[in-house]
């Protein structure tokens, strides 16, 4: 296609630019904003607990097993886990860039349940959990009491209870983990005590498995003449540490039966207690926002935000919710900066180019050009899953300069066959057009090949740099497909050539 059609038909030339910019502005509508691109490689996290165990006894029994398991997994890369006197086995597993996180914790928890038969019976019985991790932490949020009126363990309850649940439905939430410790009840046993009716602690695991259950009890009269058919039903699992302490153990030989509470002492306690929070000097607990891939991080904020005056509400007399840290803040503080920088990157280019082609029409070519490539840009980002994050706004301010090249060329071969004699601006264009249209295809096409291989770089650095490179050659693409539509028929249309007045100055339009 010659570009002459352009030059003919600006109407063609201008509507062509119009579609660019109409389809960046949805693009940008619709695009995520988070600070970086996702390029943690994906990873799952195992976990498990041996309640009691040393941290030497959880590797043994534990790791090691689930370890020789695991090794070899799809896509996997390395492992590393920890193992703490606490009892908690740790394992993440790291898998390839781009590797899909769901199928990877699809296939970790598919080794692990092959495993499962070499764990202690206590570790099976409390479970083992493969679960992506999310590495985009959003927010940090507590609740605390001011005045210590309520413990961490019932304000971490409440947490899990009223306030976890309905921000893990928000969109765009991948998890919500909670830095905090349960309500757990707590048999501390008396050695002593147990060893005078010889006693040890597995006996105690045993009638707690026996009548501290849930279970069917099933029904009366179902196959009977009666009227009525009766449902059973019984005590359950206990709730109170009254009701435990009431468990018998055994029968005395004197008649009596031996209680729980005669060899324990029995409270509704904390799960663990190698944990404590506070939340500035008073009780309370925390909890983590994090955000699924792709989704953007203000409008899940904000969202965040919302649905927390809502719950402030909503709380008891004594306690509060309050933000400890935001990435918004951090976000919305580098975007400003970014995009300040890319407003005064625009003005000196209109400063500059003015400076030059000492003409408001010449400006108007080249300003067009900026405007149609930058909003253009998002369009491109959009179908290439990118974000508008750091990378992709920093490569917008370093193309400012690149961009506005095309068009200036245009224009300067324009004002040159101006220069030379020419009085008609169309007949100037069509001239200037078909001896610079092979320069703007290849030096764009040159500039491209540069950033465009950044693409096929592999593993976290490419990852990097990928949407910084290619965010740089659909910018310069771009401008390309302007310099040669729009820009030849503005000038054509606006471009008038140079007048000599009587005092040997030259005035421009």
């Amino acid at each position: 296609m010659k570009i002459k059609l352009f030059i003919d038909r600006p109407i063609l030339a201008a509507c062509i630019s119009a579609l660019i910019l109409m389809l960046g502005i949805i693009g940008l509508s619709n695009l995520p904003i988070e600070q970086y691109p996702d390029i943690a490689p994906p990873t799952v996290e195992v976990s498990a607990t041996y309640t009691g165990a040393s941290a030497e006894a959880v590797q043994k029994s534990v790791i090691v097993p689930l370890e020789e398991s695991i090794n070899g997994v799809e896509n996997m890369v390395y492992m590393t886990s920890t193992a703490t006197n606490s009892g908690d086995a740790t394992i993440t597993v790291y898998f390839k860039q781009g590797t899909e996180p769901d199928m990877a914790a699809v296939n970790v928890q598919n080794r692990v349940t092959k495993a499962q038969g070499l764990l202690p019976s206590e570790v099976t019985k409390i479970g083992v959990t493969a679960e992506k991790q999310q590495t985009s932490q959003l927010k940090i949020m507590a609740l605390y009491a001011p005045e210590d009126a309520y413990s961490s363990h019932f304000l971490s309850n409440y947490l899990k209870i009223n306030i976890i649940s309905r921000i893990q439905r928000i969109a765009g939430v991948g998890s919500a983990q909670v830095m905090g410790n349960d309500y757990s009840m707590r048999i501390w046993l008396k050695p002593d005590v147990m060893a005078q009716y010889g006693l040890i602690p597995a006996d105690i695991i045993a009638v707690l498995d026996e009548q501290n259950i849930e279970s069917s009890t099933g029904t009366l009269g179902e196959d009977s003449e009666n009227t009525f058919q009766y449902t059973l039903k019984y005590r359950g699992r206990y709730e109170t540490d009254e009701e435990f302490g009431d468990m018998i153990i055994r029968a005395l030989p004197d008649g009596n039966v031996l209680r729980l509470k005669d060899v324990a002492d029995i409270e509704l306690g904390a799960l663990a207690y190698n944990f404590n929070s506070n939340v500035s000097g008073k009780q309370g607990t925390a909890f983590m926002v994090m955000q699924t891939a792709g989704s953007n991080a203000n409008e899940i904020i904000k969202t965040i935000d919302d649905l927390a005056e809502e719950i402030r509400e909503e709380l008891p007399d004594g306690i509060e919710l309050v933000d400890v840290m935001s990435v918004k803040d951090f976000l919305d503080a580098s975007t400003e900066n970014v995009i300040e920088t890319l407003l005064e990157a625009i003005l000196l280019v209109i400063i500059v180019v003015y400076v030059f082609l000492q003409s408001i029409r010449s400006t108007l070519i080249p300003l067009a050009g900026i405007f149609v490539s930058l909003i253009g840009t998002f369009a491109f980002l959009y179908v290439a899953g990118f974000s508008i994050n750091l990378l992709t706004l920093f490569a917008l301010v370093l193309v400012i300069g690149t961009v506005v090249d095309d068009a200036i060329v245009v224009v300067e071969a324009v004002q040159a066959k101006f220069d030379e004699g020419y009085k008609s601006s169309y007949k100037a264009t069509v001239d200037a057009m078909s001896g610079i249209t092979s320069a703007i295809i290849t030096t764009s096409l040159v500039f491209m090949a540069v950033f465009i291989p950044v693409s096929f770089m592999g593993g976290t650095t490419g990852t990097f740099y990928m949407q910084f490179g290619l965010t740089m050659a659909a910018a310069v693409g771009i401008s390309a497909i302007n310099a040669l539509t729009l820009s030849p028929a503005l000038c054509a249309l606006i471009m008038t050539p140079h007048t000599t007045a009587d005092n040997g100055f030259h005035h421009y339009s």
